[in-house]
């Protein structure tokens, strides 16, 4: 399913601009999620919280009025140096401009000055464009990225892959 205003931006090359979500954006990055057919689409009232409750710690991609990416994490309570991103997506006709990591890069700096200095995401071993994206966005910051297993399969009530802790440290704030 085409959004197309979206699409146009895409044809036009136009930049979205990254800013922090609104409640209003939860809708949107549901029918991206949706329309990826590889992410685990939560329910769309968990999008409308998220956007209204971790702004702060999220960004999306606008265009032409439009979400057309973004990067949704929040500050563990246990570790509040440590920005956890539960999902990240760029809408089909943004693909493969490297908008996935400057939403990511982007979010990193945002919350930088909040102390910020580690990034912790989960990917399951057949996701292989989210394990690139996070060695690139390590490599490209010079920081270190580990990976740890932190649930087996069989932890899952459902047929969910095993899914690896990536942590990137440091994640200093990217120099201009």
């Amino acid at each position: 399913m085409s959004n197309e205003p979206a699409a146009t931006a895409a044809a036009n090359g136009s930049e979205p601009i990254l800013r922090h979500p609104r409640s209003g954006d939860g809708a949107q990055l549901w029918r991206i999620v949706r329309d990826s057919q590889v992410l685990d689409v939560n329910s769309s009232y968990a999008y409308l919280l998220w956007c209204r409750d971790f702004a702060a710690t999220s960004l999306v991609a606008e265009s032409d009025g439009q979400v057309v990416g973004f990067v949704i994490g929040y500050v563990r309570p246990e570790a509040p140096e440590t920005l956890f991103v539960w999902q990240i997506a760029v809408d089909t006709e943004f693909r493969g401009r490297g908008m996935a990591a400057k939403i990511l890069h982007g979010l990193l700096d945002s919350v930088a000055d909040a102390g910020v200095t580690t990034l912790e995401t989960t990917i399951s071993p057949g996701n292989t464009a989210s394990q690139a994206l996070f060695s690139a966005v390590a490599r490209e910051r010079g920081a270190e990225l580990r990976t740890v297993s932190l649930f087996e399969a069989n932890d899952f009530p459902d047929s969910h892959e095993a899914e690896q802790l990536y942590v990137i440290s440091p994640a200093q704030r990217q120099e201009a």
